[in-house]
């Protein structure tokens, strides 16, 4: 990595997973601070914030779905949830409340570094507010609204185009039944998830060489989905 190194804030009471994970991630490059309590966690993101939160949700002073939507009232820093708690409606709730990531314990630690370096590059993007976006054969113009394949341009529905859209502003990451919902059909749209499921496989026709084993949008099962960010 090249100037400063990113600054890793790792929340956890456990001390065998810190001891696990925190050499790994010092080694691969990243600064590493590791407390234990939600507040410590927050105070720590005021006064010098770090560059990603990797956040337990079983914190011994309050819950780690508080700590994101207290986090989120003033800050944009990605938070990827890795807890033992492996409930779908955990996984929405934290996702929901503004979470950019969901990973089960145990994990290995070459899927969190990738899951973290996903959420640094879906930061990127946001800052850089991309007029492209390209992953894999896919192109997307947000400003012309053209979507291309291979060079070849795709018609999609305007809600195929939203989906899209809502994907691609936040590749890497899941995004939860309810945010596609909320983007594609408005805020408070009482839709059922089965149209999401329904509007997902017409886009998957339209872009994936096999729509059956889809490579592009990628499904985060009971959460939502996920469209795939090249490296």
């Amino acid at each position: 990595m090249s100037g400063a190194p990113v600054r890793l804030l790792l929340v956890d009471d456990e001390p065998q997973i810190v001891r696990a994970l925190k050499p790994a991630l010092i080694a691969a490059g990243y600064a590493v601070e590791a407390v234990e309590t939600g507040e410590a966690a927050l105070e720590t993101m005021a006064a010098d914030p770090c560059d990603v939160v990797i956040l337990d949700l079983g914190l011994p002073d309050m819950d780690g779905k508080q700590v994101i939507s207290r986090l989120r009232e003033w800050s944009d820093a990605p938070v990827i949830v890795l807890s033992a708690r492996d409930l779908e409606d955990e996984k929405i709730a934290a996702l929901d409340l503004g979470a950019d990531d969901f990973v089960n314990k145990p994990v290995g630690v070459g899927e969190l570094l990738a899951r973290v370096r996903a959420s640094l590059r879906g930061r990127e993007r946001r800052f850089a507010a991309q007029a492209v976006f390209r992953s894999g054969d896919l192109e997307l113009d947000f400003a012309l609204r053209r979507v291309q394949i291979l060079g070849e341009e795709v018609k999609l529905t305007p809600r195929e185009y939203d989906l899209l859209r809502t994907l691609a502003r936040h590749a890497g990451r899941v995004v939860t039944h309810r945010q596609i919902i909320a983007a594609v059909w408005g805020a408070g749209a009482q839709v059922d998830a089965q149209f999401v499921r329904v509007l997902v496989g017409q886009l998957r026709q339209k872009l994936e060489a096999e729509p059956s084993s889809p490579r592009l949008v990628l499904t985060e099962p009971g959460v939502g989905y996920r469209l795939r960010s090249d490296d």
